[in-house]
């Protein structure tokens, strides 16, 4: 192992290569269990396999290219090709998922109409959760314009303050803001869409993935931020250590509970006639 990891991919000795790998022998491997587990007994494995399914592609979406535009893009070896099936196996096992139904019970119409009459005022929920995505939508566009080197003193300074991680020439956090701004961003702002309109099913199979992807991202991310491979001038100051940890834990867990609200109580989110829905307005 000593040698593979000199000779065959140098990269995975740094603070992210060690964290994803520690991700995917734990994280990763108890999901590939449950999934087994359930196709044995011909149980639903859907929600488990689209959460996978996110994590997966965040870690090779931002751990290849990381690879190779960072310092250690001069150190690319043959072996670096082991990665690749990585990036084919989540494609063709994801559209094997995205076919499959949720376990979720049979609504009654009169439920479904019920759930997509209540207004948003009517949903306290849902309100904290758009309340959540309008703040993750400013804080994630904003890491993304601090890697693209935004020059006020407002970035300088939280760079320096609270995240120095950014700077670190390894690039894999730099990637993984470029690749929270192209591709998170824009779910976070459809996703207030989809809590405000009834009969967006969509909701139910992308909110996992984004959940499992942003687990993943953060894990990696959080942790590389404060681990001793890190170099010293690119961790997390002791003094803003708590912030740091408080701001992202939240960003964190904000999606799990918004996939956690759709999958609990999807009868907002199942396709009914605009007809039907209409008539439970007036009737209510």
């Amino acid at each position: 192992m000593e040698f593979y990891m000199k000779e065959g991919e140098p990269y995975l000795r740094t603070a992210h290569g060690m964290l994803i790998c520690l991700w995917d022998g734990t994280v990763h491997y108890l999901l590939y269990l449950f999934m087994l587990a359930a196709i044995a007994r011909g149980t639903n494995y859907k929600t488990v396999g689209l959460f996978w399914l996110g994590s997966l592609l965040m870690s090779m979406l931002v751990f290849l290219p990381g690879n190779v535009i960072g310092k250690y893009g001069t150190e690319i070896r043959p072996a670096f090709i082991l990665n690749v099936p990585y990036l084919f196996l989540p494609v063709w096992a994801g559209i094997r998922i995205f076919r499959a139904s949720h376990a979720f019970p049979k609504f009654s119409t009169e439920k479904v109409v019920a759930a997509q009459s209540k207004g948003i005022f009517q949903r306290p929920v849902d309100i904290t959760v758009i309340l959540y995505l309008l703040a993750a939508i400013v804080f994630t566009l904003f890491r993304g314009l601090l890697v693209l080197d935004c020059p006020t003193d407002s970035c300088f300074n939280y760079i320096y303050q609270y995240e120095p991680y950014l700077r670190d020439p390894s690039a894999y956090s730099k990637v993984q803001m470029l690749v929270n701004m192209f591709y998170l961003l824009p779910f976070l702002c459809v996703s207030i869409y989809g809590l405000l309109i009834p009969g967006c099913s969509w909701m139910l199979d992308w909110t996992p993935v984004f959940a499992g992807a942003v687990a993943q991202a953060q894990f990696a991310h959080m942790g590389s931020s404060v681990y001793h491979r890190t170099p010293y001038t690119y961790r997390v100051p002791q003094e803003s250590w708590w912030e740091f940890l408080i701001l992202n834990a939240i960003y964190t867990l904000g999606m799990q509970i918004l996939a956690y609200r759709c999958l609990r109580n999807p009868a907002f989110f199942i396709k009914g006639t605009t007809e039907t829905v209409e008539e439970g307005k007036k009737q209510n």
